[in-house]
């Protein structure tokens, strides 16, 4: 999605999921190529805030009004609340949660091993909700 494609706000939530899950996986690229010294909470935050951009794109697409939250695991259960479809294995992504805040501010793991079920969950979400919202 390219950014003069943004038509509503369900577009700007999954544009802005995509840029932080495009960072996510910059990061994590130059990380391992040594080329830059990052915390591991850095990548996992931006693949947290992509996820939870996407699950407020789908609510908004459903026109379900979004309180300000952070939490994964809140924005899945008022998608279900609201019979709205989601990914297979989507709960597997609700560890990212412990990132969208004290990540930030606390060192919370030291390693990467997480990191590429991340990236293929991710990537499965982008193009669920990209199908599910008409992109």
């Amino acid at each position: 999605m390219k950014r003069d494609e943004i038509k509503n706000s369900e577009d700007m939530f999954l544009y802005k999921a995509i840029i932080d899950f495009n960072s996510g996986r910059f990061l994590l690229q130059s990380f391992n190529n040594n080329e830059v010294q990052i915390e591991p909470e850095k990548i996992y935050f931006d693949f947290q805030q992509s996820v939870e951009k996407l699950l407020k794109s789908l609510l908004t697409k459903h026109k379900i009004v979004v309180k300000k939250t952070h939490d994964i695991e809140k924005l899945i259960t008022e998608c279900n609340r609201n019979s709205i479809k989601l990914i297979d294995k989507i709960e597997e992504l609700i560890d990212l949660n412990e990132y969208a805040v004290d990540g930030r501010y606390d060192i919370i793991c030291d390693d990467l091993n997480d990191a590429s079920i991340y990236i293929e969950l991710i990537e499965v979400f982008i193009e669920f909700t990209k199908q599910e919202i008409g992109r």
